[in-house]
């Protein structure tokens, strides 16, 4: 029986864990999961006592700060036949275990969700509709991600050596492989950062990031510029 891995990475997520670990489990068969990983890259606020208290069945486990590193610590202990890698603050569709095992069965080993971004601004709608198409520009790890462990572990998991662009390095991997599909529900995930920071000034900074990595720049340039401009 095929079965899903849930790995959340968490740092400082007391705001959203509680909602995201419950709609987990409501919006999924519990047979079709073979466990929830959150892995805390030490959290400074009520994030792990939170968890602790759902007294829902968790494997937390701490690691080193980072989500690359933190992803690949629950991967490493993960029981089932499909990893799906999601954020604190993404909330996948109802049956979203039956999709992705839908997924599977056609051969379809990597992959995400459609994405909508909880605010209306009019940027935010029109990036959320394009992330519908196949095209390599349109994903994110915000779409969550979904992947065979057979097939994760045989590219060498997430590269720690990215603090932040992780993701988009392991879907450069699988759109070169062309093992790659887009459900076509929609994953709920929240605009905060876009919020916070402004929606045209955050999109301007995660264009450069984009584009600086397009043209070469390291591991490193792109955290600097991070942290500048965006942490």
């Amino acid at each position: 029986m095929s079965r899903i891995s849930i790995i959340i990475p968490v740092l400082n997520e007391a705001e959203t864990i509680e909602d995201l670990l419950y709609h987990l489990i409501d919006n999924a068969a519990l047979e079709n999961i073979a466990e929830i990983i959150v892995v805390d890259g030490g959290s400074t606020d009520q994030t792990t006592t939170i968890i602790k208290n759902t007294r829902l069945n968790i494997k937390l486990i701490t690691t080193e700060k980072g989500r690359a590193k933190q992803m690949n610590a629950g991967a490493k202990i993960a029981t089932g036949t499909i990893l799906y890698f999601l954020h604190a603050d993404s909330f996948p569709p109802n049956r979203y275990d039956a999709l992705i095992i839908q997924e599977y069965h056609n051969n379809n080993l990597a992959g995400c969700f459609r994405l909508r971004f909880n605010n209306n601004h009019w940027w935010l709608r029109l990036a959320s509709w394009l992330t519908q198409f196949s095209w390599r520009a349109c994903r994110g790890g915000d779409q969550s991600q979904f992947i065979t462990k057979a097939l994760f572990e045989e590219i060498g998991g997430f590269n720690e050596a990215y603090t932040i662009y992780e993701d988009n390095i392991l879907i450069n991997e699988l759109y070169a492989r062309k093992e790659f599909t887009v459900i076509q529900q929609e994953i709920i995930t929240s605009a905060r950062l876009y919020e916070r920071h402004g929606v045209w000034k955050l999109q301007y900074h995660f264009w450069t990031i984009y584009v600086k990595k397009w043209l070469g720049a390291s591991a490193n340039d792109l955290l600097t510029y991070y942290k500048k401009h965006i942490a």
